[in-house]
């Protein structure tokens, strides 16, 4: 079926760009880059001048955690993001000549994806209806991060082919890598790369594989099979590893005839062909919101002890295992190809040392119980052509008051988030890509879904008893933080990253008022803390409900910290004044 608007192109990109700069006055303000004024004293009209000839107005609502939200439809004299660059990068913005340069073409390249999303886009009822792999390519990308579909690198024609609103699967080439060049690191059951790829790779394919091998003159058994993404191979390795692939070190294969459909992250594939085979991660010399999409070395070689670690927290826990049921998505092998020289050398830009790995992550489909279906925490923010929620949606089919379904969203969502917090320490950043809500037959949310767990698990710097059993190879991979800041994961990732959004959503297209939605936060948090009272010690140490955090700024990190040049670590969110916390006791 063809859900394509009748929209005209000139239409849709009119429509998408009022958006996209809604968006971007919003996410500028929230961060305190720039500072709109009423029009009179407790109105809901707002001004903003860029230059004597040029001053913005809109209608615009304030919310939790000094959330802005503004109505595209108000926007005047114009509502075009990239004239708004143009016009203010130096008078208001004070962008550096080169950041103006790449943040246009990231803004461009954003606003071409908003269209065709567009113009693909289904009503929320058949949204509704969709697998979750499918679901993937019609999700609008990181709300919080203006140019959240930049994609530097990738040209129109790779994008048409690559992206996930493309939503076409297609097949991955595969590669032989030497010993002496790859390493192999796997989950206890898979510890043997064969147990791998005997899963992975049917028989007639390996058979090929093999042979390719040995039409080389070399001996397959002394090499890892690994797939690339296509652009990957032609833009980086095929270049930068040319002398390991004329001494046969590297030795390309064929397909394994599996179609594969990208996810959110671009450089995460779903396995359309076997919906229960793992999906795969690929590094992506593309740089994507804040970062190059590669696979650090050190991190891809760790992630599975890492999930090992997790995987054993939850399953010697009953309250993880048992009550609240939460799944892991384990990345449980992987292969990792150094660079002979980048691999080396600390201080070249972090991009040339994350250059060919795979990560194999555990399918969520046969995780999942009879009747049940998942969804991205990002797919509860999603709005059709006429305005209608997949919330709402999802609302309406399970037959509960709206309030009634938050709070049981709040009791799928929450309490696993808050076990590993409080009891072990750990946190995930549960944004809307790595946190999956999983829903019952009646679409009521039941239970919780995490993934990507070696870049974005996050340990307290002060020592507790239950790291003790923590192998040394996860105490070293994994990033730590000091007990206070370590809430901010939650706070960020889930609460200013998702719930921020949602709420309003919630009391425009449910009559939720937004005070109730963040009452149902503050109860969910206040009912764990109750259910277990002899952590109260740690609630104080990683004390969700302090009257202001710290404010987390993504957009400014782009503008004013790192702009667009070359360093030889990742770069961090940036953290500017405080804001109000909407959790904190009265």
């Amino acid at each position: 079926m063809d859900h394509r608007p009748r929209n005209t192109t000139a239409e849709l990109w009119r429509r998408a760009a009022r958006r996209l700069l809604a968006k971007t006055i919003a996410e500028f303000a929230y961060e305190g880059i720039l500072t709109p004024r009423r029009e009179t004293p407790g109105g809901d009209v707002y001004r903003l001048p860029v230059d004597p000839g040029l001053i913005y107005r809109f209608r615009a609502r304030r919310g939790a955690y000094g959330h802005w939200s503004i109505d595209p439809g108000s926007l005047t004299p114009s509502a075009d993001p990239l004239e708004f660059l143009a016009r203010a990068h130096d008078s208001l913005l004070r962008l550096s000549g080169d950041t103006t340069g790449h943040l246009l073409r990231e803004l461009t390249a954003t606003l071409s994806a908003d269209v065709t999303l567009a113009a693909g886009a289904p009503p929320a009822a058949d949204l509704a209806d969709l697998g979750y792999a499918e679901l993937e390519g019609h999700m609008e990308g990181h709300p919080w991060l203006v140019a959240n579909k930049g994609r530097l690198g990738f040209s129109a024609s790779d994008t048409a082919r690559w992206a996930p609103e493309a939503r076409a699967p297609r097949t991955l080439p595969w590669l032989a890598a030497h010993w002496e060049l790859a390493a192999y690191r796997g989950i206890s059951r898979l510890a043997d790369s064969e147990r791998l790829y005997a899963e992975e790779l049917p028989a007639p394919v390996r058979d090929v594989f093999d042979r390719t091998v040995a039409a080389h003159g070399r001996d397959p058994h002394d090499y890892l099979f690994l797939p690339v993404h296509p652009w990957q191979w032609d833009e980086t390795v095929a270049p930068l590893f040319a002398p390991q692939i004329a001494d046969r070190g590297l030795i390309p294969l064929p397909t394994d005839g599996d179609l594969r459909l990208p996810q959110q992250s671009v450089r995460t594939f779903l396995n359309a062909s076997r919906p229960h085979a793992r999906s795969v991660k690929l590094p992506l010399s593309v740089l994507n919101t804040l970062v190059w999409r590669g696979l650090p070395t050190e991190r891809t070689l760790a992630a599975p002890a890492v999930t090992g670690w997790i995987h054993s927290l939850r399953d010697t826990d009953p309250y993880l295992r048992d009550e609240t049921r939460v799944v892991l998505l384990g990345e449980t092998a992987s292969v990792t190809v150094r660079h002979p020289l980048y691999d080396g050398l600390p201080g070249v830009p972090y991009q040339y040392r994350e250059l060919l790995g795979c990560i194999w992550r555990e399918p969520l489909a046969p995780l999942l119980d009879p009747g049940e279906r998942a969804r991205t925490l990002a797919a509860l923010l999603w709005s059709d052509a006429e305005g209608r929620t997949l919330t709402a949606e999802l609302v309406h089919r399970s037959g509960l008051a709206p309030a009634d379904w938050l709070r049981r969203l709040m009791a799928a969502l929450l309490p696993p988030l808050l076990h590993f917090l409080y009891r072990y320490g750990t946190v995930f950043s549960p944004h809307g890509e790595n946190a999956v809500v999983v829903f019952d037959e009646r679409e009521i949310p039941v239970r919780l879904a995490v993934k990507d767990f070696v870049d974005d698990v996050n340990l307290s710097a002060e020592p507790l008893p239950e790291h003790e059993g923590m192998p040394d190879e996860v105490r070293e991979v994994l990033l730590t933080e000091p007990p206070g800041f370590l809430t901010q994961f939650l706070h960020g990732g889930l609460f200013i990253g998702v719930f921020r959004y949602l709420a309003p959503l919630c009391r425009e297209h449910l009559g939720v008022p937004e005070g109730d939605f963040w009452a149902l936060v503050r109860e969910e948090i206040l009912g764990y803390q109750r259910r277990f009272p002899g952590q109260r010690t740690r609630y104080r140490v990683f004390d969700l409900l302090t009257p202001r955090l710290a404010r987390i700024c993504l957009n400014r990190n782009r503008l004013h910290l790192d702009g667009y040049r070359d360093r030889a670590t990742r770069p961090h969110a940036a953290v500017h004044g405080t804001v109000p916390n909407p959790l904190s006791l009265p």
